[in-house]
């Protein structure tokens, strides 16, 4: 073969593996916005924009409905040793093994409607100017969610217990499993992608079940961040404005002084397992 021959070859070799690699890298990146919404929400669920909303009609901005989000899971005693599990986590997690449970914990995040209008039966018009009853709530401060889970009976879970509930026994990355921080499993990147464009909210809860923990808790990785009641303040969980898979890890954490009102800041309440069961 002519010299010349073999070299437009090997070209045309490398260019069609550039066109193949080029083709993978967009096939298995979040899509970065709402057009294939469908593929991002839940079943029964529909995209606007960078919502989910459980119905085909939005009214002023938000969801039409707002479903009764009443679930409470039971977390056992578990034992977990906490550690690095992969590269992205060195110099993040120090080592240790915590013990937590048995406590219960609800399913879904705190929503407009249990914070603000737990008595509604319908959306009203004046609350959802802040925001739909559907969504998660946002803009607490540490006090304020602990206030919020006191008067329904419970509290907000300790750092060890919010773990114990993510990962489990096997110490897995998200609480899904290890691999696969897809859009359909979280409200994350609706911000500024990868997930969504222009979202200035956080997304309906529970309207990503795909992400559940085997015990079936949903949206503990996006949505909102979640306080927990360990000093210093933080949160935990990521959120709809985190742009990074690593941001929704199970060690992942944020410190934020427990006054503050983000926007992607909210709570999800724990409840004694011995209080519950009376």
């Amino acid at each position: 073969m002519a010299r010349g021959e073999r070299a437009r070859e090997i070209g045309l070799a490398a260019g069609v593996l550039l066109v193949a690699g080029a083709v993978f890298a967009v096939a298995s990146r979040p899509s970065r916005t709402s057009g294939d919404g469908e593929a991002r929400c839940g079943a029964g669920l529909v995209a606007r924009g960078p919502r989910c909303c459980p119905g085909a009609e939005i009214s002023l901005g938000s969801c039409a409905s707002a479903p009764v989000l009443e679930r409470r899971v039971l977390v056992p005693r578990t034992s977990l040793v906490v550690g690095p599990s992969d590269w992205e986590g060195e110099g993040r997690v120090q080592p240790r093994t915590i013990v937590a449970g048995p406590f219960f914990l609800d399913a879904h995040e705190a929503t407009v409607r249990a914070y603000h209008c737990p008595a509604c039966v319908a959306p009203d018009p004046a609350r959802m100017a802040t925001g739909d009853l559907a969504r998660a709530v946002g803009r607490l401060s540490r006090d304020q969610a602990a206030a919020y889970c006191a008067h329904r009976g419970g509290r907000l879970p300790t750092e060890a217990e919010w773990i114990v509930a993510a990962t489990g026994p096997k110490g897995s990355r998200y609480p899904w499993g290890d691999t696969g921080a897809v859009c359909r499993r979280a409200a994350w990147g609706l911000e500024a992608g990868p997930c969504a464009l222009s979202a200035t909210g956080p997304d309906t809860a529970g309207a990503h079940p795909d992400g559940a923990t085997p015990l079936g808790v949903e949206d503990l990785a996006g949505n909102v961040a979640e306080w927990v009641s360990d000093d210093p303040p933080q949160v935990r969980g990521g959120s709809f404005r985190s742009s990074l898979a690593t941001e929704l890890r199970i060690w992942a954490r944020r410190e934020l002084p427990a006054s503050s009102h983000e926007p992607d800041v909210g709570a999800r309440c724990a409840y004694d397992h011995d209080v519950v069961e009376r």
